[in-house]
């Protein structure tokens, strides 16, 4: 169904107060969905979460790895009517794709990438919305088709059916940008993989062992020695952090986001950008995945503005908690 609300783009600074309501369509978001009889099995045997111990009422963040413990794709984990669906970045979806089907071929498993939309329910409303939509109990919630996911006390995620999508277009319902999600991540601490970062970094780099990502006590999974020797032997030397200040003038949608930290007297390349955000009067947040052993008085700023400086902030939760 090909479907686009009309949105209102909001006027935002840090001051703003957000309405209590609002939707936004995930366009740059996607899901995979997987059915059949050994899609549980198959699973548990390619993916960082434990899959066999997830309930229907519940969600997990996870990741898919190469055999070297590098991450394919960074996901949350749910239920839905007819099996599982991992929701990330639409544009890492292709190779995950790719990567999840290669030892498949003995499994009684298949895995389409969703045609159903992706919405982002957000605000002190939200729960309220959901409530209404989705007439259950629990953080995940099924209804006529569409599926409804609690990310945290002020936002979820919808994978919508074609009957849902037709209902909401047929209400007074306050549509606003994307973006405004991708701010609650940064602000939460979520990791974004897009298809630039995959194969790029290992799982503890995106904080997922603080986040319940990983599980130390299941069975194997591709890429679990790795994944283990950060935990027990301490190799792991990044995280996910967040940089924030004010720049001069705002970033364009077409420009590469690069930041860079003081050596010195000199200039480097600080660590790779997950995901950027940024005010109406150029406050600007970005999700970085930076040295986990940095100096109190190393200094940010964005490559292409060499004045403006950032501070950088650990997430929300212990980096330490598994």
């Amino acid at each position: 169904m090909e479907w686009q609300p009309s949105i209102q783009a909001l006027s935002l600074t840090p001051e703003t107060t957000l309405p209590a309501l609002m939707l936004t369509p995930l366009s740059s978001w996607g899901a995979i969905e997987l059915t059949g009889d050994d899609r549980k099995s198959y699973l548990q045997g390619q993916v960082t979460c434990d899959v066999v111990s997830l309930e229907a009422q519940q969600s997990t963040l996870g990741a898919h790895c190469d055999a070297k413990g590098k991450a394919w794709s960074v996901f949350r984990l749910f239920h839905t009517e007819q099996g599982y669906a991992m929701f990330q970045p639409l544009s890492a979806i292709g190779q995950e794709l790719v990567e999840l089907k290669k030892y498949a071929i003995f499994s009684k498993v298949e895995f389409t990438q969703s045609s159903k939309a992706c919405i982002g329910v957000m605000g002190g409303q939200a729960q309220t919305w959901v409530d209404e939509h989705f007439p259950s109990a629990g953080d995940v919630r099924q209804q006529n088709g569409s599926s409804a996911v609690r990310i945290d006390e002020r936002r979820w995620l919808v994978l919508a059916s074609d009957e849902l999508i037709e209902s909401l277009d047929a209400q007074e319902t306050q549509w606003v940008q994307e973006s405004i999600w991708t701010q609650f991540d940064i602000d939460a601490g979520l990791p974004t993989l897009s298809a630039k970062q995959q194969n790029q970094h290992i799982p503890q780099a995106f904080n997922l062992q603080a986040l319940d990502g990983i599980s130390f006590a299941k069975g194997c999974y591709t890429g679990q020695e790795t994944v283990a020797r950060a935990k027990y032997r301490g190799i792991n030397k990044r995280m996910l952090a967040t940089l924030t200040g004010r720049l001069t003038a705002a970033v364009t949608c077409d420009e590469e986001i690069i930041i860079e930290r003081s050596v010195g007297d000199n200039w480097r390349k600080a660590g790779d950008v997950l995901s950027v955000f940024q005010y109406d009067d150029h406050t600007f947040k970005a999700s970085i995945i930076i040295n986990n052993n940095l100096d109190d008085d190393v200094e940010f700023r964005l490559a292409s503005q060499p004045d403006s400086r950032l501070s950088l902030s650990l997430p929300p939760y212990s980096l330490d908690s598994e």
